[in-house]
């Protein structure tokens, strides 16, 4: 057995978006592979048979990273694969080319290609498909315009590209680049005939679209605004024969994150007003009536989130977190520290379909069965199948990790932190631990803080490990998995959940005498960074520090990035203009003055989540007051860096944060 390196992160494979096939036999997933010399990665799709038991990569390309099963056994997906396709869309023209592949192997042939930049695409019989696509207010949709006027389109556009005007808030999306007037907007498209048509209004932002189960209407949600985009939403339904679309009247403001017509035409749908807890409050199961909007409440006594929390830096790639099967809603929550599929009934009945600790990443459901790709036993993605309540692993994509790797496991460890207050936790000691001897320390933190760790495969921590570290992690309170109560600490930044973690690191260092109190580090990402920055303002038990994607100033994090103007109201409780000193409270960069240890920023150059502004405030402060300090700036990245960044970038962010904490706790 080796140690786990760096660089083993560009080997690991990545699953996403599984998918059964109508007949139950077959699933189709995509797998992702880091391509260091093209420095992106590689996408293909692959077939599991589940009658021979067997998996085979269907596609070769690479570019193969979204698709749909057909009903004759062909499978269609989006790619770009000719040299004219590609100088289309370097010209800027708006284009997406679908191509169909039999699920017994051959040549990919192209079906037909649509003049929009396709989201997402759903079948309606077999030449009628859905769409949702991107649509600017501020300029014509290409689409609709002759061979003349595109080409006098482009060349307008191509010389505004120098030129930004902003009118509305959110004006930027993390890793989008600038948004102002950008909605999603719904499509008909006729493959026959190449005939497309608009079916939603140009001012409505379309968030998600489902279909009844004849396809003959579909739920939509979405919103309507000017100037300010507000976190409530709509459902509206789509008549797909009479291509109608009609407004669920709004009974009072909310927020819907799901909804599907059921067989009596009832909207099934999952959300939450928000009223007792704000943005980060749990979900609710409703029954909607579609006429008039009102809404039956089907678990009342539901606490847990509606979504996948756990982290990792081994995913890339995404999967459904809601589907309508046979009158149930499935959906992925997280309970504790692990994500599990669950489903509910039209009566309100809730029930854990799986039931093994870790992640489930994103499944598919059949009359047959249940599939999903998860991280599970400390393995990497793998593809799952659950029969007789058993979840029996099919795939070995990442088996070589484990068999050729030394990965510790994580202990885990409880601490009472307040009264009544347990905090869940783990620690992993370095390899070749001996008993007798001392080591450093890295203390992580995860972002959020509506997340959580859990006892899953991590990258940098099994790599830390590898490289003679202790590692250690928790779950304070704001974090997942425990109800809207514990993660509620909206106003308290910096107050309950720091008291949490220094809490928690006395338990680790008393149950861990082999730590060196002296050498120990602390790091995290978003609102890790955010901590890391308050951390350090307010102790100096650190000996050095690496501050990600953080959170310096809620002033400045309010108005300037994409979540900041409904985030920090709703997350510190006050603005510059009712309560500017509640703000500047709770912002680490007050307490800059007080800092002492060497801190290590990272940062990327498109994330607008936690704009670069908020890593340079708290970087030139440690610099003003002579605190040894370096910023790491990674341009062409975002908010994601360490979870879906090149591969290069991702690399390079590890080896800098590790040669910090070499520099400072192994010397």
């Amino acid at each position: 057995m080796e140690r786990i390196r760096l660089d083993d992160l560009v080997h690991y494979q990545f699953l996403s978006g599984i998918e059964f096939d109508r007949t139950g036999r077959y699933l189709c997933f995509v797998v992702h592979k880091p391509d260091l010399e093209e420095n992106d990665y590689k996408s293909h799709l692959w077939i599991y048979d589940l009658t021979e038991g067997r998996s085979f990569q269907l596609t070769a390309l690479g570019e193969e990273r979204h698709f749909k099963w057909l009903d004759d056994g062909h499978i269609l997906f989006s790619s770009v694969r000719s040299k004219h396709h590609e100088e289309s869309k370097k010209e800027g023209r708006e284009a997406t080319v679908f191509y169909k592949i039999s699920v017994q192997g051959g040549e990919a042939q192209e079906a037909f290609q649509v003049p929009l930049s396709v989201e997402t695409f759903k079948q309606l019989d077999e030449n009628r498909f859905l769409l949702t696509a991107p649509s600017n207010q501020g300029r014509p949709e290409l689409w609709t315009l002759s061979e003349e006027e595109q080409v006098h389109e482009l060349k307008r556009r191509k010389e505004e590209q120098d030129f930004e005007v902003l009118e509305e808030i959110p004006y930027w999306s993390n890793g989008g680049g600038f948004t102002s007037l950008d909605r999603t907007r719904v499509y008909l498209y006729d493959a026959s005939s190449q005939k497309l048509l608009p079916v939603t209004e140009r001012d409505l932002d379309v968030e998600s679209v489902t279909l009844n189960q004849d396809r003959t209407k579909a739920l939509v949600i979405g919103s309507r605004f000017t100037g300010k985009r507000e976190q409530t939403n709509s459902l509206y339904v789509l008549d797909l024969e009479t291509r109608s679309v009609r407004q669920v009247p709004d009974q009072g403001p909310f927020r819907y994150q799901y909804g599907h017509i059921t067989a009596d035409g009832q909207g099934i749908c999952c959300g939450s007003a928000m009223s007792r807890y704000g943005l980060n409050e749990n979900p609710q199961f409703f029954l909607v009536d579609l006429n008039t909007g009102n809404r039956t409440n089907l678990t009342p006594h539901w606490d847990r989130s509606a979504w996948n929390s756990v982290g990792s830096d081994c995913r890339y790639g995404g999967g459904q977190t809601f589907r309508y099967v046979q009158d149930h809603l499935f959906f992925i929550s997280t309970d504790g520290s692990s994500s599990f599929l669950f489903k509910v009934d039209l009566e309100g009945k809730v029930t854990r379909v799986t039931n093994k600790t870790g992640s489930v990443d994103a499944y598919c459901v059949h009359d047959n069965g249940i599939a999903f790709i998860g991280l599970q036993d400390l393995a990497l993605q793998e593809v799952y199948v659950l029969r007789n309540n058993e979840e029996e692993k099919l795939t070995e994509f990442n088996q070589w990790v484990l068999e050729q790797r030394i990965v510790n496991s994580p202990e885990p460890l409880s601490v009472e932190t307040a009264p009544d207050v347990i905090i869940e936790g783990w620690v992993i000691k370095p390899v070749d631990w001996e008993i007798d001897k001392k080591y450093p320390a890295i203390f992580t933190i995860h972002g959020g803080p509506k997340t959580v760790f859990g006892p899953v495969f991590f990258h940098e921590m099994q790599y830390w490990a590898n490289e003679g570290y202790f590692v250690f992690f928790c779950d304070p309170r704001g974090s997942d998995g425990r109800g809207n109560e514990f993660a509620d600490i909206r106003g308290k930044y910096g107050t309950i959940d720091y008291d949490d973690l220094m809490a928690f690191a006395d338990g680790v260092f008393a149950k861990y005498p082999s730590i060196d109190q002296n050498r120990v580090g602390v790091t995290g990402g978003s609102y890790g960074g955010f901590m890391t920055n308050w951390i350090i303002g307010h102790t100096n038990r650190f000996r050095a520090a690496a501050s990600q994607r953080s959170i310096s100033n809620w002033v400045s994090m309010g108005w300037t990035t994409d979540i900041g103007y409904y985030f920090t109201p709703d997350q510190i409780g006050e603005t510059p203009w009712t309560d500017s000193e509640k703000l500047w409270e709770h912002s680490p960069l007050k307490y800059a003055d007080q800092v002492q240890t060497p801190t290590l920023f990272i940062h990327s150059e498109e994330d607008y989540r936690c704009w670069l502004v908020e890593g340079l405030q708290m970087f030139t402060a440690l610099k003003f007051h002579g605190i040894d300090a370096r910023l790491c700036l990674f341009k062409g990245e975002n908010h994601d860096l360490s979870r879906s960044g090149r591969p290069k970038q991702r690399i390079r962010r590890l080896r800098e944060i590790t040669q910090w904490f070499d520099t400072y706790l192994k010397a």
